[in-house]
């Protein structure tokens, strides 16, 4: 019995792995996809090496903490193991049915935290630390964006407008017998350097998921001695980059066309600040989300682009009721394919603003001269509505709190019963 247990842990592993390459890839590669840097397949080739980089350096201090630190690795049996694993794609499957991209690592931590509770076995020391990580790093990211998209932006934006290409920057020529490698060499050196840089901060995001995410496939079967870390690795990333080159399609389909409605300049601000994030707080061994991260960002950085045309008192001393309040449109995220393109409809979004389909006061010469100041009125004011949406993004913050708790009460709940 305990044999046939390992043997369905692992399956249950290989599925959670799965759905986390079908996810992450879209998120790290969807702007370098949308932009035309690099195709699917290529994606999902650069998806794999760099997310194996990251989980075989920093993410075995992830796995570390999931596999022995939140609870004691002798809590995790086989039955057990498997438990804190269906829970884990249950609430995943869930969120992805509404369409938000949900954090694959409090969703797994919340189950571990379910088995912890009820066998007496959480370190509640531990759990704190990682709790107080949750509220901060998404508060960073927010900030981080807001002050950028405030002051920083528009300066940016003016000394740098890159373009989409017509051919992918990267390609793999799978017509021959071995894979081969083309480079676009038609391209202008303006939109080759962004497009470089788009495919680099994807690499690197795709490193930071694979820090992170590895350990929840993985880390319930090390707990309980099934898979050493380095197997583990193998079989977690092995499962990833399946669901990279397959379902990913899907995800990097639809993200890369939302997100490349933001400029490319906007795409690499978000995705390096969210990976950065996630960075650091893997080198700490501490499992986080990437996609709540970089989420966190967007709605920092559509609120200070937003918010430009007002003061700070002004922007303190507004009413509930004032209708210049500013508003968002995700952009990024796709809540609810249908409930989204009524938002859109009803107004730009950053990007669009950005790319001249509507008149926007931030882009400017390349010299950067006549970029107005935070809080200075303008001819052509931005539109605020078409930049920041509270009931999109509230959803979005809602489904991120409900999918790790219907993880946590489904696992208490099945361990509390058996024992």
């Amino acid at each position: 019995m305990a044999e046939l247990l390992i043997l369905v842990g692992l399956l249950v592993a290989v599925f959670v792995g799965y759905n986390i390459g079908g996810s992450s890839t879209g998120v790290a590669f969807g702007p370098a996809v949308g932009s035309r840097a690099v195709r699917k397949v290529t994606a999902g080739a650069l998806f794999t090496v760099f997310a194996f980089l990251g989980a075989w350096t920093i993410g075995r201090k992830v796995i570390t903490t999931m596999s022995t630190e939140i609870v004691d690795a002798a809590a995790f049996t086989p039955a057990a193991s498997v438990g804190v694993l269906f829970f884990t794609g249950l609430a995943l499957l869930i969120s992805n049915l509404y369409g938000v991209p949900a954090s694959t690592s409090m969703t797994a931590v919340a189950a571990i935290v379910g088995l912890g509770l009820a066998t007496g076995t959480l370190n509640t020391a531990l759990m704190f630390t990682i709790l107080s990580a949750w509220i901060v790093s998404p508060l960073v990211a927010v900030f981080t964006g807001a002050l950028i998209g405030r002051y920083l932006y528009p300066h940016l934006d003016a000394k740098f407008e890159f373009g989409r290409l017509t051919n992918p920057l990267i390609a793999i020529d799978t017509q021959e017998r071995l894979p081969r490698l083309s480079v676009n060499d038609t391209v202008s050196p303006r939109d080759l350097i962004g497009s470089a840089l788009v495919v680099a901060i994807a690499c690197y995001m795709g490193f930071s998921a694979g820090a992170s995410n590895a350990a929840n496939a993985v880390a319930p079967l090390v707990g309980n001695g099934s898979l050493n870390p380095s197997p583990a690795i193998l079989l977690a990333v092995g499962a990833i980059s399946v669901g990279g080159f397959t379902i990913a399609r899907r995800t990097l389909a639809t993200v890369g066309s939302d997100i490349t409605e933001m400029p490319i300049l906007a795409a690499l601000i978000v995705s390096t600040v969210g990976a950065t994030i996630i960075t650091v707080l893997s080198w700490l061994g501490i499992p986080a989300s990437l996609a709540v991260s970089t989420t966190s960002c967007i709605i920092g950085l559509g609120w200070g682009r937003a918010s430009r045309a007002r003061t700070l008192a002004e922007i303190v001393t507004q009413s509930p009721g004032d209708e210049s309040a500013p508003q968002f449109t995700t952009g990024a995220l796709k809540v609810n394919p249908v409930e989204e393109k009524k938002e859109v409809a009803a107004g730009p979004t950053v990007g669009e603003l950005a790319e001249g389909k509507t008149p926007d006061p931030d882009r400017q010469d390349a010299s950067g001269e006549g970029v107005s100041s935070a809080g200075e009125r303008d001819p052509e004011e931005l539109s605020a509505e078409g930049l920041f949406h509270h009931a999109a993004a509230a959803r979005v913050v809602t489904l991120w709190v409900i999918t790790p708790l219907l993880s946590l009460v489904g696992s208490y709940a099945l361990f509390s019963l058996l024992g």
